[in-house]
């Protein structure tokens, strides 16, 4: 059906004043759209063209694509028919108009709902940044200990105190092992530490925490001026849950926020 209106073509054909589309059979509303094109000057006929294009493909909802049977091709025909009969082509300009006006109202609705979910999550990873500033990492260290056999064991030596007023179950971080007056570290990456009975309020403890020595953290090899620096990406509380993040809003999110607010101009 859409191809009978999309593969209307320039003719010879009598023009009527004000020619109007008939859907009453496929070869009517074939011949009328044809007749409603010719009537336009030259320089209006692709602009019909795409009306045409508008109103058929508006037609269309979700239940025709995932259901390509014949009641639903019949549903989307009728509805398409019932659009442009009567119509003339000021009228399919109109219509045209009207639905790329509704479309970018229901895209603008969405963008805003976007970006205040987006500035949302950026509020509470600004608010998480500023809490696990309180969980303290005093003390950070990378080595190697030799093994009797195989590889050397890369060890994570860190001491934590909790400045929250929580309880923290466990605990995730970003280790960088980097030389000063270098762009680029040798090693970044995350891990976490499942707090054996918590660490409450106030509280220090220090771990010796041993990665996998086939992981890259057991590729290292930094030169003695490396420097280990830990900084804290989340914690979680006594029930398991997440009390603070910085990783909720990502830097896709960030980007995503950008984009939408200045197409808007927000």
């Amino acid at each position: 059906m859409v191809a009978i209106l999309l593969g209307v073509l320039s003719g010879c054909d009598k023009v009527f004043h004000e020619p109007t589309i008939d859907t009453s059979t496929d070869e009517r509303m074939k011949k009328t759209a044809q007749d409603v094109r010719n009537s336009l000057p030259e320089d209006e006929r692709l602009k019909f063209d795409n009306a045409l294009k508008i109103v058929a493909f508006s037609q269309i909802d979700m239940n025709d694509i995932f259901h390509k049977d014949a009641a639903s091709t019949g549903n989307y025909e009728n509805r398409m028919k019932d659009v442009l009969h009567g119509k003339n082509a000021k009228q399919v300009f109109a219509e045209a108009e009207n639905i790329k006006l509704e479309r970018d109202e229901r895209q603008r609705k969405q963008a805003m709902a976007e970006i205040a979910e987006l500035e949302k999550k950026r509020t509470a990873a600004e608010k998480a940044k500023d809490e696990l500033k309180k969980f303290l990492v005093v003390r950070s260290r990378f080595t190697h200990e030799e093994q009797k056999y195989g590889l050397k064991q890369p060890i994570i030596e860190l001491t934590v105190k909790n400045g929250t007023s929580a309880a923290v179950s466990r605990a995730y971080f970003e280790g960088t092992i980097a030389s000063p007056g270098r762009s680029v570290p040798w090693h970044v990456d995350k891990f976490n530490y499942s707090i054996s009975g918590g660490l409450e309020p106030g509280e220090e403890q220090s771990w010796s925490l041993a990665p996998d020595k086939f992981s890259d953290w057991g590729l290292i090899e930094a030169p003695a001026d490396a420097v280990f620096t830990v900084t804290v990406q989340r914690i979680d509380g006594a029930d398991g849950h997440s009390l603070y993040s910085t990783t909720d809003f990502t830097e896709r999110d960030a980007n995503r926020l950008t984009e939408l607010k200045s197409r808007y101009g927000i």
